[in-house]
């Protein structure tokens, strides 16, 4: 079996996006985020994308992108928060790689997203949500992929911790668990 990759998921401003590359060099690999690729595929930001076209299309360009990254090796590849909801993504990605849950709790992305202007508009349109209605809405979200977050391979905690330390803790179990060396 092919384990040459790691994959990030969780729920967004989970820290996919940070601890990815710090984690790839730890480690000797490279990094590829994966909306990153599809943004200069595409020549759109993402909200364009989800606009302009609508979800379905960009899942479907996801997942094409998706299946020509697990062709790679040694690469860590930060996710969409979304990704692992498709089935045929979840199974692609527990073939070619390991994947690791970046768990936030409701709260922790609520703190982490509340001034961030471009990600709160995927999950409220333009509208200014209350506290509350944002709480709802990442709770709702994070209910319906917590089925898909809790097959990763491993989880870890990011509330409340350090980027650094996370990084440590990842570095420790993947080297022990996994088998995975520096380059």
């Amino acid at each position: 079996m092919k384990r040459d990759l790691i994959f990030l998921t969780g729920f967004m401003a989970s820290g996919k996006s940070t601890i990815g590359p710090i984690l790839a060099n730890t480690i000797g690999w490279d990094f590829l985020d994966l909306d990153k690729v599809i943004e200069e595929k595409t020549n759109k930001k993402i909200v364009e994308i989800f606009k302009e076209y609508g979800e379905e299309y960009f899942r479907k360009l996801e997942s094409e992108t998706l299946k020509e990254l697990t062709k790679l090796s040694k690469y860590v590849i930060s996710l969409g928060g979304g990704t692992i909801e498709n089935e045929d993504n979840l199974n692609q990605m527990k073939k070619s790689g390991i994947l690791v849950y970046l768990e936030t709790s409701p709260e922790g992305a609520y703190r982490r997203l509340r001034f961030k202007r471009d990600r709160p508009a995927l999950l409220f349109d333009d509208n200014e949500p209350t506290k509350e209605e944002f709480l709802k809405r990442i709770n709702t979200i994070l209910n319906r992929r917590l089925k898909y977050y809790n097959q990763a391979d491993l989880k870890i905690n990011t509330d409340n911790k350090p980027v650094g330390i996370t990084v440590d803790i990842l570095v420790k179990i993947l080297r022990k668990d996994f088998h995975i060396e520096e380059n």
